[in-house]
């Protein structure tokens, strides 16, 4: 199976788009090795801003740099973007400018690093911005769609990329749609939703369980705002069940957005699979995800202890 990191998808996508719009720059916060914007920066040193380690200036040229019409990138990790947040907020959102925040590292995928450079809680903290759109990618091909589609979209973007090379799920001929879901397995019994990285462990529980005859459907969320609402009710109508799964913390994220809408149009019994409320630690990004119940067999134990609780 083909891996590879969203955060490299992202460097190439830069490199197609630079190409294509000469619009387009990129900003960097002292992070473009990390990042992938080298590559970008190599390429055309003229249109690369290196901010340095100062994550609001980030913000703020971006913005300026917009405001001229320009389609500003703005990349870090996504921990260090956090330290943006009035920036993000007042700046950017408010005055619905043309900033792609783009911020790799992100979850568990910066292992080794530990606690202070994981960030477990930026999806709940970018999604409550009014006028902000949040994607999670979930593999590099839908990660460099992503990041291209956006560059011509108006208004401000939220792009998480992971550092540790993933599976890549789909094909070059992979349409991507803002805020419209992607089913990925079909199934009846029970519906899994997933987002990022944990989309191929849920791919992979979908297959674990169809051995002991629970057919579940997989649903890739990569957009979690503008959230699929119509497909969250429409397979929780079909099913009587739901899984939500994600790196990142479980309050605030994938898992309370699905929540939120099935508790106001149609409940059902729900488990969400993440970070249970504590903070990273140091370690290989595979033993992180075994000790924080990330992997398709906790996926499976949740699923199918709803299995008993269907209506």
């Amino acid at each position: 199976m083909e891996l590879k990191s969203t955060r490299d998808a992202y460097g190439d996508a830069l490199i197609k788009l630079g190409d294509t719009n000469k619009n387009v720059v990129v900003l960097d916060a002292d992070l473009s090795t990390s990042t992938q914007t080298n590559k970008f920066a190599k390429k055309y040193p003229n249109r690369f801003f290196n901010v340095g380690c100062a994550e609001q200036n980030l913000i703020g040229v971006a913005a300026g740099l917009a405001i001229g019409g320009k389609i500003s990138f703005a990349s870090t990790y996504a921990i260090f973007s956090t330290r943006a947040w009035e920036q993000i907020r007042n700046t950017v959102a408010h005055d619905n400018l043309n900033v792609k925040i783009a911020v790799s590292h992100a979850g568990l995928t910066n292992g080794p690093d530990g606690a202070s450079h994981q960030s477990l809680e930026d999806i709940a903290l970018m999604r409550v911005i009014p006028n902000m759109t949040v994607i999670v990618p979930s593999d590099a091909m839908e990660a460099e769609k992503a990041v291209t589609s956006e560059a011509y979209r108006e208004g401000p973007t939220y792009i998480r990329l992971n550092r540790t090379k993933t599976p890549i799920i789909f094909e070059d001929d992979y349409e991507f749609t803002i805020g419209e879901a992607v089913k990925l397995a079909d199934g009846n019994d029970l519906a899994i939703f997933a987002t990022g990285t944990m989309v191929h462990e849920a791919l992979e529980a979908s297959k674990m369980l169809k051995t002991e005859n629970i057919d579940a459907c997989v649903i890739n969320i990569h957009t979690i705002k503008p959230l699929d609402k119509d497909i969250i009710v429409k397979v929780a109508k079909q099913t009587g069940a739901v899984v939500s799964v994600e790196e990142h913390s479980i309050y605030g994220g994938l898992g309370g957005a699905i929540a939120e809408v099935l508790g106001e149009k149609y409940p059902v019994p729900m488990r969400i699979i993440g970070i249970k409320d504590v903070f990273g630690e140091s370690g290989e990004y595979e033993e992180l995800l075994k000790k924080h119940g990330l992997m398709a067999i906790n996926i499976v134990k949740s699923a199918k202890e709803l299995m008993g609780m269907k209506k």
